[in-house]
């Protein structure tokens, strides 16, 4: 595929996003830029969540993950269901009851001040950096794909990838995003069943014969139950998968913000549910791409690339399959980077405006002006990160973004299971203390574990971090007085 063609291709691509973002965005006021009015149907939020989750991470990643953890991803994406019923019959009804449109309000009025600007810093930190860890997977592929032929460096390319976010998402916001997150999320997912069947015609392959070869290769093995030690263990891949979940979707404004545009409770609920369900198949469709695409370069004696998330786009590029299954690749590739990195975008805008700025509280309202300089603000930052991911060469970037998660939410988490299940009031100024030494504690356990424990700490350092964080805040409760918490 020439660079013109995919160039071509990728024009046509935001040409219809724009078209979509000028249908929804038009006399959008803030109230549609952060919660979409509340008229989002919850079927349309559904499928946009599913694309929004999986993101270039999944597209790229997650095939490639499979040679080093085969199909264990799936205990924790068993996990992630438990979650997902966690959020919809714990939290949402919380942040309905309360009419938010930053979930981090709720820590205003449960402790303070300071606990609500904790949160809010803690998720534009996580936030700011996955969403550039997932868009630099996309840039990094654009660059070989397109751009390296044009003799365009990678800071131009992520700064027109950032550019063309912000174009059509700074008018509407959630509003527009509910919708090109859905057409995004169904192109992701074609690309992937189209991509499986050409490489099964170039093994000569039926659909039974790949489900044949799926099941009898090693790579297919998921469940890990006789080696403690190992981070695949059943036990704390399901288990992390669950809390994952809870504090990447529920305890994240990015996801939590389109649910909280559907028209009530009850579809928002009914939302999570069926989103949920489906994450279970689409990461087995992903899982088992991942194990065609080995097999394809096994069978056609190619040398397999050091960076796992180089499989993907190595073979599309190889020439060894026909030259439309690059046409899909780009396309899946880019719907599945910008479904997660444009909804991220406009949730680090709410955030700090709702939050940080103050803008709902005093009466003091935001002004389409300053709503705009913190997009493009954030827009800015994004650029900076990606190019940072650059420099630094990160491999993996699903296992970067579960280790950066493990740090930066884990104080969310401990911070919303105090306030939800226990009654009992903090010192609030003490909190941004509590949110800073748990990660640092967490860390050091996880450089030692190793050698004091005898293993190392998987993704089970979330959990791990919200305990230390809930502990700590236990330290800093209030005193009772005649067995009141004052």
């Amino acid at each position: 595929m020439t660079p013109l063609f995919t160039g071509l291709l990728v024009a046509l691509y935001f040409i219809i996003l724009m078209v979509i973002s000028y249908v929804t965005g038009r006399k959008s006021d803030n109230e549609d830029f952060f919660v979409g009015g509340r008229q989002s149907p919850w079927y349309i939020v559904s499928i946009g969540m599913i694309g929004a989750s999986l993101s270039g991470v999944t597209f790229i990643s997650v095939p490639g993950w499979v040679n080093a953890t085969q199909f264990s991803y799936l205990q924790m994406v068993a996990g992630y269901f438990l979650g997902y019923l966690t959020i919809a019959h714990v939290l949402l009804p919380v942040y309905y009851r309360l009419n938010l449109t930053s979930i981090y309000s709720y820590l205003q009025g449960r402790f303070g001040n300071n606990s609500y600007k904790t949160g809010a810093w803690l998720f534009l930190i996580s936030r700011t950096i996955g969403a550039s860890a997932r868009l630099y997977l996309m840039a990094n592929v654009l660059q070989i794909s397109l751009f390296n032929a044009l003799g365009i460096p990678f800071a131009i390319t992520v700064f027109i990838t950032i550019a063309l976010i912000w174009l059509y998402t700074f008018r509407g916001g959630i509003k527009t995003i509910i919708w090109t997150d859905t057409l995004q999320t169904v192109f992701m997912l074609t690309s992937v069943i189209i991509t499986m069947v050409y490489i099964a015609k170039s093994m000569d392959l039926s659909a039974v014969g790949v489900i044949d070869l799926i099941g009898k290769s090693e790579l297919s093995k998921v469940f890990v139950f006789n080696d403690w030690s190992s981070k695949q263990h059943f036990v704390k891949q399901f288990f992390s998968g669950a809390f994952i979940t809870i504090v990447m979707t529920g305890l994240d404004q990015d996801m939590m913000q389109k649910n909280l545009s559907c028209k009530n409770l009850k579809e928002a609920q009914k939302n999570m549910k069926w989103y949920g369900f489906a994450f279970v198949p689409t990461n087995v469709l992903f899982l088992s791409l991942g194990v065609l695409l080995y097999t394809f370069a096994s069978q056609q004696g190619m040398a397999l690339p050091e960076r796992s998330d180089d499989l993907f786009p190595m073979i599309v590029n190889s020439g060894a399959l026909p030259a439309v299954v690059g046409v899909f690749f780009i396309i899946g590739l880019v719907a599945a980077a910008y479904s997660s990195a444009d909804s991220a975008l406009t949730s680090l805008t709410t955030s700090f405006a709702v939050d940080i700025l103050g803008t709902s509280r005093k009466g003091r309202t935001l002004s389409r002006k300053t709503r705009i300089i913190v997009h493009l603000t954030f827009s800015i930052l994004l650029m900076v990160v990606i190019i940072l991911f650059r420099v630094f060469k990160a491999d993996s970037i699903i296992s970067t973004i579960f280790t950066l998660a493990g740090y930066t939410y884990g104080p969310l988490l401990g911070l919303y299971a105090f306030g939800l299940f226990l009654k009992i009031k903090l010192r609030d100024s003490l909190v941004p203390v509590i949110a800073l030494i748990a990660p640092v504690v967490t860390g050091i356990l996880d450089f030692n574990a190793l050698n004091w424990f005898g293993f190392e700490l998987g993704f089970e350092k979330l959990m791990l971090n919200g305990a230390l964080t809930f502990v700590g805040l236990l330290l800093i409760a209030k005193p009772l007085k005649n067995g009141v918490n004052r």
